[in-house]
């Protein structure tokens, strides 16, 4: 059978997974469950659902005729870059999306990137041709301007372009809505334009694990594309590691994609991207070979993080009492384990046995890494997002990122402001109909805790998206606004008379009737510096009116802080404390004379 593998990239919510999804729909002999049958049937993640965003690449195969088709689901977010780095190493072309309002956007830049660096052919797929503010003509010319930029050859410049609604599963090669019938056109496309797989079924055997998946019955799955040779069930063969040390295995059993299915073959062949079972200490980027003549493939070169947390067992009064997974073995394990899919991570030990430092791409990459493990059942607490430094020729570098906003032109001197105070330098200001767009270049750690900043600037109406650029000379100081905390004196359960004369000082975190500790951040001053509260303070009772009886003061409704929320408001002293049922802010020395103690010896010490 005539194969194509492909991967659909684009800029987060420029409609990739829908797009999937309406191939998958449309194309021959695919069913849906009757259980399946809901929107974004690939982002079948609970975190992905929640957030409207891909956040691990999947495999799905379609058949178009007598043509099989194997497509990969990429995320969009530079964050997971990783994902998206060793995907390309399984496909032959790509279909890139492009919102035909916003046009190429800084993630989309980031993706095509590695498209092109790794020489394949892209289709350009101008998606939402629905929206009322739609603008082709012009997204066409900068999607065109955005390949010159990138250094693309002359094949790859020459791209077929299609235009699509694929939330209406309709695509065409005009932009005119009432001449698109079904998605027939993108099919057509991708088997005219996208090269079939090199096949070398006679050579000896080669295959690059690209992702990791695990069956409750086979174990772990190593995921990847034969490159040559031929892969049959229960054939002896050599796994090359990383480091180029080999070893012999037996592959207990080979499958197929079809559908959004794992199917179990006999054998698969050179072109197939294929799971297979039997080797459980394989890794992403190793190869399987042959054992007489065991050759390694390239490994998968991934970027360096950028941004880096301590994760730490959980050492909170409250330890142990809503989570299952408390214990610093446990924390190791799963961090071991995500490192075996998570290829973009870095995990190395402290000189505490129960802290490490956890290196990612960005805050998102290692927010949705806590998240997860909190849904799992683990307690933890983590330290503030850090940026990684380096020294390059005897320099102090750090990491840079491209912002770019999208905000009504009454927020741009706002936002003007605010990063002009994170050190960023704006490059580009563009107004057109009624929006400013602005790019900055701004160091990676003025960019830390700012989305919310941002949001409240822009009465939520700004966009604001942002990729890695480099290392750059280190920038100076960035002035952090002083802010201050309300911390909790006692432990006990939070009561309105002692939340009303905590709330005269600032926000409050908690509402009434929440269990709270010494050391724990209830609230934040509205003042620099922080204050203590006891809010655990129940008003006294005695046999006398008070003069304001009946004149009841009334409590706010509290900040409530999500995990991201709570990670770009923590301070250098304080930690997030992470368990199944809450997120709480606390103060790394939970007694007041603790923290004056460890202020005086910083002070010595500096």
């Amino acid at each position: 059978m005539e194969l194509r593998n492909i991967a659909i990239i684009a800029h987060v919510d420029h409609g990739k997974t829908t797009l999937v999804d309406a191939l998958l729909k449309q194309s021959d002999r695919f069913r849906l469950k009757a259980d399946a049958a809901q929107e974004l049937i690939m982002d079948s993640n609970e975190l992905e659902r929640e957030r409207g965003i891909t956040i691990f690449s999947k495999n799905a195969s379609i058949r178009h005729g007598d043509i099989k088709i194997n497509i990969v689901d990429t995320p969009g977010h530079a964050d997971f870059g990783g994902e998206v780095e060793r995907i390309m190493r399984m496909v032959d072309g790509v279909l890139l999306l492009v919102d035909a309002k916003e046009g190429p956007m800084p993630q989309t830049k980031f993706v095509l990137r590695k498209a092109i660096e790794a020489g394949h052919k892209v289709i350009v797929v101008i998606n939402k041709i629905d929206k009322p503010a739609a603008r082709p003509a012009w997204v066409l010319n900068a999607t065109y301007d955005l390949f010159f930029e990138l250094g693309a050859t002359e094949a790859q410049i020459e791209f077929p372009v299609l235009y699509a609604s694929a939330t209406m599963g309709k695509a065409g090669l005009t932009h005119e809505l009432p001449e698109m019938k079904d998605i027939t056109p993108v099919f057509d496309a991708i088997v005219k334009y996208i090269p079939a797989p090199e096949a070398r079924p006679h050579e000896p055997l080669q295959m690059l694990t690209v992702n990791l998946a695990y069956d409750n019955y086979k174990g772990k799955l190593a995921v990847g594309r034969v490159y040559a040779g031929t892969l049959k069930k229960g054939m002896a063969i050599t796994h090359i590691n990383r480091a180029g040390e080999s070893a012999r295995g037996t592959v207990t059993g080979v499958m197929l994609f079809e559908g959004l299915n794992r199917v179990d073959v006999e054998e698969a062949y050179a072109g197939d991207i294929v799971a297979i079972a039997g080797i459980p200490d394989i890794s992403i980027g190793e190869t399987i070979a042959d054992p007489e003549n065991p050759v390694a493939l390239p490994v998968i070169h991934i970027d360096e993080p950028t941004v880096k947390m301590t994760f730490g067992v959980n050492t909170s009064p409250f330890k142990g009492k809503e989570g299952e997974y408390t214990t610093s073995r446990n924390l190791k394990e799963r961090l071991e384990r995500e490192l075996e899919t998570d290829v973009a991570l870095m995990v190395a030990p402290t000189a505490s046995a129960d802290r490490w430092i956890v290196a990612g791409r960005g805050e998102l990459h290692l927010a949705i890494l806590v998240e997860k493990m909190r849904r799992e059942g683990f307690e933890l607490e983590v330290s503030k997002p850090q940026v990684i430094f380096k020294e390059i020729d005897g320099k102090k570098k750090e990491p840079m990122e491209l912002v770019s906003v999208e905000v009504p032109e009454q927020y741009a001197g706002t936002v003007i402001e605010m990063m002009g105070k994170r050190s960023g330098v704006m490059k580009d200001m563009k107004v057109d109909g009624g929006n400013t767009y602005m790019d900055f270049v701004i160091p990676t750690r003025g960019l830390i805790g700012s989305r919310g900043e941002f949001l409240t600037n822009t009465k939520g109406l700004g966009i604001m998206n942002s990729i890695f650029l480099g290392y750059e000379e280190y920038k100076g100081e960035i002035r952090a606004e002083s802010r201050g905390s309300i911390v909790a004196t006692e432990t006990g359960t939070s009561n309105s008379f002692g939340l009303i004369t905590a709330q005269g000082r600032g926000k409050l975190f908690i509402g009434p009737g929440v269990p709270v500790y010494e050391g724990m951040v209830v609230g934040q001053n509205a003042k620099s510096g922080d204050v203590v509260v006891n809010v655990c303070k129940a008003k006294e009772l005695t046999n006398f009116r008070s003069k304001n009886e009946g004149v009841a003061e009334s409590l706010d409704v509290p900040l409530t802080l999500s995990l991201e929320d709570a990670l770009a408001y923590i301070g250098d002293d304080e930690m997030v404390e992470i368990t199944p049922k809450s997120i709480r802010i606390r103060k790394i020395y939970l007694s007041e004379n603790d923290r004056k103690k460890a202020k005086k010896e910083e002070k010595e010490s500096a």
